[in-house]
Parts: C-alpha cells; structure tokens; sequence
C-alpha cells in the first residue's frame, strides 16, 4: 500500500478523533458546571435545586459550543499542531481559544437562548466551565505525557539498580526482529538490556509490535524519542542501509547522549543465529562514503616484475603501499625509511606473507642525505618510486619552518632528481590537501614539491605525478589515534573547534589512490581524490565515543581548545586557479588538477633563495610566501619546544 496514502489516513483518523474528543471536552465542562452551580454550594451563588429549565438551556447551547469550540480550534491551528512540541506559547493560545469560545457562547445565551423565555445564565458559571474545559483541553493534549513520563522514569529507577541498559533499536526488518530477541534471550552480547522502543522511516509498521516492543515511525524523532523514553543505547539494526542513510542516523543519534551499537553485515545474520555480537567500531562508518576501489588490471601493469623504491615506507601510508604493492608481486620493493624500527616490523611481516617470492630490502637513512639516496637508485635503479617520506606534524612545523623545508622540499630535490638521472620510469609525490591555499609551514612545503614534480616533468623521460588527498584515517599521529586513546584513558577528547572541518580518507583508500595515479602515468598531473563532504571534526569525536559504548560528555568529557598554530577551520583540494582547468579520469572518483603556468627560471632563484635562508638566520617564511603567493601563516604565536 502507498505510504503517502497510509499517512493520510492515519492523519485524518487523528484529526477526527481529536474533533470527537474536543466536542466531548466542551460538552462535559459545561454540563460539570451546571451541575456544580446547581445541585452544589457555590460561593455567592446560594444553594438551588437543579430544574428541568437547566437542562433545556444546555440543550439549545450545545450545537452552538460544539461548533464554535471546533470552528475556533481550527482557526487556531490546534488541528495541525505537534502537541509533542507545545511551549508556553501554545498555553497561551489555548487560553485566548477559550475565552473566545465562551464570549461567544455569552453572546449567544444574551441574543438568543434569553428570549426563549429559560433561566437566566449566571455568568460565574461560564467561567467555571471555561477553566474546567481549559484543564482539560490541555490534559487532552499533553496530559497523557506527564504520567507517561513519571510512569517511564520509575521504571528507569528500578531497573537501572540492575544495571541493565534501556535500548533504542533504530530498524524494524529482519535485523531490528533479531536484536529484540536477542534482547529478550539475554543472548551473548545483550546482557542487561531492555528493548524499548523500535524506530523505522516505513509508516506502514508505525505502531505496530515486535516481541512487545512497539514500533514508532521517523527517524528524525530519534533525538525526542531517546530523551522521552530515557534511553541508554542505541543499536543501529540496518545492516543494508547505504552511507546516506547512515549519516542521516548518525546525525540524529549524535544529538543524543546515547552510546551507540551496530550490528554486523547482512551477511552475518541467519534465521539459526540470531545476532550474536554487536559491531564495534569501524573507521570506515565515520566517512559515509564507498571506499575507493582501484582499476587492479592497470596497477599490475607497471608493479609486477618490477623494482619499486618507497620513500618513509615504515610510517603508516608508506607501509599500506608497501602491502598493497606486494599483492601485484614485484621483483623488488625496496624500504627507504629513517626510522629502522619501523621499516624493519614490516619487512617482518612482508617476509612472512610472501617469502622468497618478492626481495625486499631495507634502506635506514633520510632522503636529505643526496649521496645515500644515488647510492640506492644506483645499486638498485628502481623502476618506480613512490615518495611518501616527509614531515607532516602541523603545528610542531610551525616552529621549525628550516626543518620542514629542509626534509620536505630539498629532500624531494634530491629524490626527484637522482630518479630522473637514474631512468626511472614513475615518480609519484604524496601531497595533502593543506597544499591548497595553505595556511601553515607543512601545507606551503607541500605545495612547493608540487611545483617542483610540474617542473621536472617538463624536461624529463620519467613520469612524474603528485596525488592530493586529505586527513589519513588511522595514520600515525592521525585524530583517530589520538581520539581513541583519549577515549582508552577516559577522556577528556580534545577538539580545538566545535565548526572545524575536514576531507577524510582511509589508509587502505590513501595507498590505493597512489597506486591508481602511478598507473595512468600522466606526466607533471596533480591526482585529486573526491572524497565526497567533508565531516566535522566534532562529529567525528561525538560518533567514536558513541561507538565505544560510552555516553559524550557523560562518560568522556569534549574539551574544545582552540585552532592551534597553522590549523583553519576546513580544508580544499583545489587551487583557485585550478577549478575551471579539472578534467575527469577514467575512475569516476579521480580528477586531474591542471598544472599552473610558473616561471621555471624565477621558481630554481627562489629555491636557491630558500635554501640559503636555512643555513643562515634569514627569514625561511618569506622566502616560502615569494614562492607560495597565497601562503597565508596562522601562528597564534603558541611555541613548542622542540629538541634535536
């Protein structure tokens, strides 16, 4: 049946009821009134006998207040209204209705029903009957939620000496049927909990029932409902449910202090099993996006059998591709890392999953260093080079801008030029989103290399490529990590804005990324990831916290503190400049940024320029803004101590 028409009619049915029940209010506060004033003592009114007059009255005012009581209802909205929702301001309202309701029944008892020769109207009895029908108007209403609501919080009182959790499950499918019976089961995993209400976006199961659990509709309400029915936890029981629906849950469920619970894949899920344990959290949940997927046949053809060098292959990008290389078997893959500990954790692993079938080496050192870096491109004169070895710590950059373009620009000089001496076939730079109109010291570093990979594809045979992406979920050093073991340690989370923003990806999608743009091999091409909107950093907080079963500002305190030296409050993927020049690649999820016209001869003087200023007490940041005109520094003047 359609939906829309089950909306309706249940709309009508409610009006229509609620029509019924005004009639009926009306109708009983006058009679009550009638029979108060006459067959009671009332103050100043003496002590009357109740006569057949009375009631003839009441007989020819009732068609009139039923019909006026409905008729000025209407005109003010009551009919429409959501009396969840009702503030002060509709008591108000309901107030000036009913005095409208009984002047005109005044009006009509002096003009009309008096020449009929009845009883005269005491006119203290109208306004009996008004604050009778107003009390009741308003229980009508609402009432019923005030004794819900005592009803639902001692409940709560009892069961929570328990220790057993109220749950909200979101998803009235198959799923949604499996975690209240498991509920109701005390299945592995849902211990201690009561189902108490199930939220669905299909009204045709508004309220109907699954294991005594009433089934509510909208989504939306969720925020209302957690609240209303004091709720604990949150399950999310879609495990179909794409990332639009997803964020939309989440973002409701973040308005809440609930934790938060998914249930596995559908594939998880049988008729036999019921659902046996509650998802944890996933990294991925919190992008609500597809990962991006790679075009295997094109990686394959210029990885396997091949020699490929990885600039910082130990840190946490730099190792994913050296994972995700080895699936395409190259003939060598060596590790160029300064950090020996690292480098040498996954030569381990990689040793361990492919054995004698790849040789994988391990090169300690820094790619400042210009005579190791031709001593390895000349023992093993690599094919391929992905550069991943770089700074990257935001603020602590700021307060060694020498450091940064020390590691980040000349060592890219000298990867770039011994792999273009050397013969190598591909260069690929790993570049950042803060590249883009930066606003600190690693995000200008970034973008010069990426002026220095357009240069040297002009005048070489090796293809030389960038890729931009943004924040590296589960990178070292990444909010991710930092958020959880704050979360380990019981908080505080520590969010520096409440608005702040960012484009996120995972490590598996970052490597698969560079891999994609090594593979269409477009020489001086800056790759630009859509990595669809970006999310909020405060979002990203309240949503783990959640997805650790604990409650935000409860359990684990958000601290804002403010946007640290050099951070802004979003970040972009594309250049001014670039925007009327991006064309699309053959992967619906990668666009080429056009290269940017620049004076080859004026960038070489100003690099010599940059580099001069780092062995002397020149100015390093003046010399990064002649090269990066749009460098614009935040420094809020924090310094960091920082030893070597």
């Amino acid at each position: 049946m359609n939906s829309d028409y089950i909306t309706k009619r249940e709309s009508l049915r409610a009006l229509l009821l609620y029509v019924i029940l005004d009639i009926a209010i009306i109708n009983i506060s006058v009679i009550a009134s009638l029979s108060m004033w006459y067959a009671g003592s009332i103050p100043g009114g003496g002590y009357i006998t109740i006569n057949a007059d009375v009631w003839k009255w009441y007989l020819y005012v009732f068609a009139f207040a039923s019909i006026v009581t409905v008729i000025t209802y209407a005109a003010f909205g009551f009919y429409t209204k959501i009396w969840k929702y009702a503030n002060m301001e509709e008591l108000i309202k309901i107030f000036i209705s009913q005095i409208i309701i009984f002047l005109l029944i005044l009006l009509y008892d002096k003009f009309f029903v008096s020449k009929l020769d009845l009883i005269e109207l005491p006119k203290r009895m109208l306004a009996l009957a008004l604050c009778l029908n107003f009390v009741l108007f308003v229980f009508s209403r609402s009432g019923y939620r005030f004794f819900k609501r005592m009803l639902i919080h001692i409940e709560n009182k009892i069961i929570k000496k328990s220790g057993t959790k109220r749950v909200m499950v979101i998803g009235a499918g198959f799923a949604g049927y499996n975690v209240v019976r498991s509920i109701l089961q005390c299945a592995k995993g849902y211990e201690n909990r009561m189902a108490v209400i199930i939220v669905d976006d299909d009204p045709a199961k508004n309220n109907s029932i699954i294991h005594g659990v009433r089934v509510t509709h909208n989504i939306d309400n969720v925020p209302r409902l957690a609240k209303e029915y004091e709720i604990d936890e949150i399950i999310i029981a879609i495990p179909s449910a794409d990332n639009i629906q997803i964020k939309r849950i989440m973002d409701n469920c973040s308005k809440t202090d609930c934790s938060l619970k998914m249930i596995p894949p559908m594939s998880d899920l049988s008729e036999g099993n019921g659902v046996r344990v509650l998802r944890d959290v996933k990294i991925t949940d919190l992008l609500f996006r597809d990962e991006i997927e790679i075009n295997v046949k094109d990686v394959s053809g210029y990885l396997k059998g091949r020699t490929v060098l990885v600039t910082g292959g130990g840190g946490s990008i730099g190792s994913e591709l050296c994972r995700q290389i080895c699936s395409f078997l190259p003939e060598r893959l060596i590790i160029f890392d300064v950090y020996e500990n690292n480098a040498y954790e996954l030569l381990s692993e990689l040793r361990g999953k492919w054995g004698k079938s790849i040789d994988i080496f391990i090169v300690v050192g820094t790619v400042c260093d210009k005579a190791l870096v031709e001593k390895v491109f000349s023992k093993y004169k690599p094919a391929v080079v992905f550069h991943a070895a770089a700074h990257k710590h935001v603020p602590l950059l700021q307060t060694v801008p020498k450091e940064a373009v020390k590691n980040n620009v000349f060592g890219t000089i000298n990867v770039v030029k011994t792999a273009d001496k050397f013969g190598a076939e591909r260069f690929v730079l790993l570049s950042t989103d803060k590249a883009v109109n930066p606003t600190n010291v690693m995000g200008a570093t970034k973008r010069i290399t990426e002026m220095i990979i357009q240069k040297a594809a002009a005048g070489s045979n090796t293809k030389f490529m960038a890729v931009r992406f943004g924040n590296v979920l589960g990178s070292n050093g990444s909010v991710i990590h930092i958020f959880q073991k704050q979360i380990a340690d019981g908080g505080p989370v520590t969010v520096t804005h409440k608005d702040v923003t960012r484009f996120f990806m995972t490590i598996p999608e970052a490597a698969r990324l560079v891999l994609q743009a090594g593979g269409m091999g477009r020489s001086g091409s800056i790759f630009v990831l859509n990595m669809g909107e970006p999310v909020k950093i405060n979002d990203l907080a309240v949503n783990l916290i959640k997805l650790s079963g604990l409650k935000p500002n409860e359990d684990i305190k958000i601290v804002y503190t403010g946007l640290r030296p050099g951070d802004k409050l979003y970040e972009e993927l594309i250049l001014d400049e670039e925007k009327d020049n991006m064309t699309k690649t053959y992967h619906q999820k990668i666009f080429i940024a056009k290269p940017i016209d620049m004076d080859e001869k004026r960038f070489d003087v100003l690099l010599n320029k940059l580099e001069r200023s780092c062995k002397n007490d020149s100015d390093t940041l003046a010399v990064i803004k002649e090269i990066v005109p749009n460098f614009n520094n935040r420094d809020n003047g924090e310094k960091t101590e920082v030893l070597y």
